[in-house]
């Protein structure tokens, strides 16, 4: 065998060898961006949407019911009577956001951050607000229409509000 055959012999599997250290590409969603765009009615039912950017999006009469947003950012997003009812809203950023007339019964927001969040007239009945931060005004109004319990987590609504 000669020397040259027997190097590239030698040589042919570290030839692989980058392209197993290269990262493996993120997944599709990890890529989306929504950020400023005007989406009212749009149909997300029960979609992946883990880590997905809606900032600043107009999300009127939108359907997430059953999404999962886990990590996604819809901070400023407008969202007037969209149904969020049973998403999974963990670690999600709701800042700024306005959710007016919004539909959040069964959903879980676990870990989410909403201080600065508008709600007004949303239904909440079995969401799991634990971890969340409000301001004081926030969480009275959501306090006094707070009952059920969530099917998920099995945490009472005014439990994770910590309502006195």
């Amino acid at each position: 065998m000669s020397v040259m055959r027997r190097l590239l012999q030698l040589m042919l599997p570290l030839l692989w060898l980058p392209a197993l250290l290269l990262p493996l590409a993120p997944p599709a969603w990890a890529a989306m961006d929504y950020a400023k765009q005007v989406l009212i009615g749009h149909d997300f039912a029960g979609a992946d949407l883990r880590g997905v950017t809606f900032n600043l999006t107009n999300l009127r009469d939108a359907d997430f019911h059953g999404a999962d947003l886990r990590g996604a950012s819809l901070f400023g997003a407008k969202l007037q009577d969209a149904d969020l009812s049973g998403t999974d809203l963990r670690e999600a950023t709701l800042d700024s956001a306005v959710l007016d007339g919004t539909d959040l019964r069964n959903a879980v927001l676990e870990d989410a951050f909403a201080f600065n969040t508008k709600f007004t007239n949303v239904q909440i009945d079995g969401a799991d607000f634990t971890n969340v931060p409000f301001r004081g005004d926030v969480l009275n109004r959501l306090c006094a229409s707070a009952s059920g319990t969530n099917p998920v987590t099995g945490r009472s609504t005014r439990d994770t509000l910590e309502c006195g």
